[in-house]
């Protein structure tokens, strides 16, 4: 029946339901509009959200249902009119008037427990649902897993966390499982990779040399698992992004990358995983002894192959990732760079002279073991170590050569080898030991220009040695360009730094701790470190006064006329009359002990305290006290009054 076809009595049936106004008749909320819909008004559930999923034919025969059961149902409720009202009227379910219908027309009554089947069907459906948004879910957790994360690394490689969640959004654009090569999936796979391929570098070579049966569960194992892996690996790599030189960019695109690995790696890679053993295993019993050595050989030549897999960019990648664990954990990064590559190098030696024990065992086996051959003179074991211990002994050239005239071009290729690595360990060690230290050996440089200096200008050897003394205490075996140092960083650092160095001069001094942090932290990045040797005079009577010192460590005398008027130790200060007057030194100040000073010239000091005039008032009630002491109060009234007119514009300057 055409769904625009509708019996004039429907309508009608429906209308006479409605006007009936029997609340229990349960088709009395219910319209059929034209189209053969059946709607609820009220709403336990709504009928249309269901109704919508059969074709046109079912929604013409709901409109029919909907006339014969208004007519059942005011039948039955003229004859029975004290039957109560049943909650569980059809109404409420989609396919429970159409069944009763049905169930009518061809004169069999079919009972109410279809609404079960009905709430099963929806049930089935919620739980699709569910499925569905839970598989959604775990391909969106493994899909972020192929993108970079928001961590330290990735922060540092892309600055911020708007340009890592740029360069996710980039990864999602590039198409379906790119990997990044930041990505955590990526970091773990490597590293699983790596495993494996220390594992064929060792377990490789000593099954094809020293193994005779190769078929057992193990050794079947292992190479399944290996080899599954190596391929998965071969796939993975089409889809990894491309990592250009200067980690600049990672090249997203699927063609590109492909293109890139197949003109590359793929064939080197590819080799390295076909499992060329087993396709000898499968023919193994209709093939001769020498094929069987073929296949030995060929095998050799897998061995080989994996050696390409420790190319550069996993190294450099490894490298990265070994850079990162630097940071989390605060490694000093030259000390952890040098001493890896040592660790790189021992390995690379250590396995070096693995392979070249199995080949010198190897050698004799391809030419099935002379009967006056150490091989077949010993057992399995012995022969084990005792190939070791000749290819260690050949490496590090004891001179340790082979009876054999076959093995002689083994021996030189032995000891070529443990030459090269011999020479490239000197040079790595030496290198640790000079990046373990650089500033002390920039410290030894400098002093032997010195030296060189002192010897050619002829000193004395008192002299010689005070100098010597200076360096020693100046800068106690290190040196550094402070000052490029500090001027690379941005101001905030450069401040913190400054703060933290003079930390104990601030503790120490009662005029910085009582002052405000702004003007400590202006008058500390203007400090100049100076150190001076017992008898050294800091600063002359009468001299024109360009610095005031602070006092970290020692103690100074000052001077008057020849007499000693006091001593200033740690956390106290000189100097700053000559730069409140303009004038000229009114004592001399010698050190009587090593002292660390700090010192601030006269342009920074006017500079810092024409922002801060308030601390002008304090450092010249301190040098009137001191003045008082000397006896030369009036001294600095006669200087103040003379420079008055220069000093007018600071506020607050008011001398009784």
């Amino acid at each position: 029946m055409d769904r625009n076809e509708l019996s004039p009595g429907s309508d009608v049936a429906c209308n006479a339901a409605e006007g009936d106004g029997n609340p229990s008749a349960p088709i009395s909320s219910m319209k059929c509009n034209k189209n053969g819909e059946c709607r609820r008004d009220s709403g336990t559930g709504s009928l249309r959200s269901i109704m919508s999923k059969h074709d046109g034919s079912k929604r013409a025969a709901c409109n029919s249902t909907s006339s014969v059961d208004a007519a059942s149902t005011q039948g039955q409720d003229a004859s029975n009119p004290g039957v109560p009202e049943k909650k569980d009227s059809k109404v409420s379910f989609s396919n429970a008037p159409s069944r009763k219908a049905s169930s009518s027309i061809h004169g069999a009554q079919q009972p109410r427990n279809s609404v079960t089947f009905l709430k099963s069907e929806d049930g089935a459906q919620e739980d699709g649902e569910t499925r569905g948004s839970q598989a959604s879910f775990m391909q969106r957790q493994f899909s972020s897993m192929l993108q970079p994360g928001v961590n330290k690394f990735s922060l540092r490689m892309y600055g911020s966390q708007k340009a890592v969640e740029k360069e996710q959004q980039r990864v999602k654009s590039a198409g379906n499982w790119i990997i990044h090569p930041y990505s955590d999936f990526r970091f773990y796979w490597d590293f699983t990779m790596l495993l494996f391929m220390v594992g064929n570098l060792i377990i490789i070579p000593v099954g094809i040399t020293f193994f005779k049966e190769e078929t057992t569960m193990p050794w079947i194992l292992f190479n399944v698992v290996s080899d599954t892996f190596f391929l998965m690996d071969l796939v993975l790599n089409f889809r990894t992004g491309i990592i250009i030189e200067d980690n600049s960019d990672i090249i997203l695109d699927p063609k590109t990358i492909k293109k890139n690995y197949l003109k590359t790696w793929f064939i080197v890679d590819f080799v390295s995983s076909i499992p060329v053993e087993y396709i000898f295993l499968i023919v193994e019993k209709g093939i001769d002894s020498e094929v069987y050595k073929t296949a030995r050989a060929l095998r050799i030549v897998r061995f080989t192959k994996i050696l390409s897999l420790l190319r550069l960019l996993r190294l450099s990648r490894l490298i990265r990732y070994i850079h990162q664990w630097e940071e989390i954990f605060h490694m000093t990064y030259d000390l952890a760079s040098a001493v890896m590559r040592i660790i790189n190098l021992i390995a690379m030696m250590l396995l070096l002279c693995h392979w070249d024990g199995c080949l010198q065992f190897l050698v004799p086996m391809l030419q099935d073991f002379p009967s006056d051959c150490w091989v077949s003179l010993n057992k399995m074991v012995v022969c084990f170590k005792l190939s070791i211990f000749i290819c260690f002994s050949r490496m590090l050239t004891c001179h340790l050569c082979s009876v054999f005239v076959f093995l002689s071009w083994l021996t030189m290729l032995s000891m070529i080898v443990g030459a090269t690595c011999y020479a490239v360990f000197i040079g790595h060690a030496t290198a640790l030991i000079q990046s373990l230290d650089s500033s002390r050996r920039q410290y030894q440089e400098k002093y032997k220009q010195v030296e060189q200096y002192m010897s050619f200008h002829k000193l004395p050897a008192d002299f010689r040695q005070k100098i010597h003394d200076y360096y020693e205490h100046r800068y106690q075996g290190k040196m550094f360009d402070e000052e490029s140092i500090l001027e690379e960083l941005n101001e905030p650092l450069r401040e913190e730094i400054v703060n933290f160095n003079c930390r104990k001069l601030v503790a120490s001094m009662p005029l910085f701790a009582n002052a405000e942090p702004n003007f400590v932290t202006a008058m500390l990045t203007k400090l100049r470190f100076e150190v001076f040797q017992p008898g050294d005079y800091i600063v002359r009577e009468g001299t024109i006064g360009k610095k005031m010192y602070f006092i970290q460590h020692g103690v100074v005398n000052v001077i008057t006329k020849g007499t000693v008027g006091m001593k200033l130790s740690d956390g106290s200060y000189f100097g700053e009359i000559c730069l409140l007057t303009r004038g000229r030194r009114t004592a001399s100040v010698r050190a009587d002990t090593y002292c660390r000073l700090y010192s601030l010239s006269v342009d920074n000091f006017n500079e810092v305290l024409e922002e801060y005039p308030m601390m002008r008032r304090a450092f010249e009630t301190v040098a009137i006290d001191r003045l008082d002491r000397l006896g030369k109060r009036n001294f600095l009234k006669e200087q103040l009054c003379e420079h008055f007119n220069a000093l007018k514009d600071y506020s607050g300057l008011n001398i009784a």
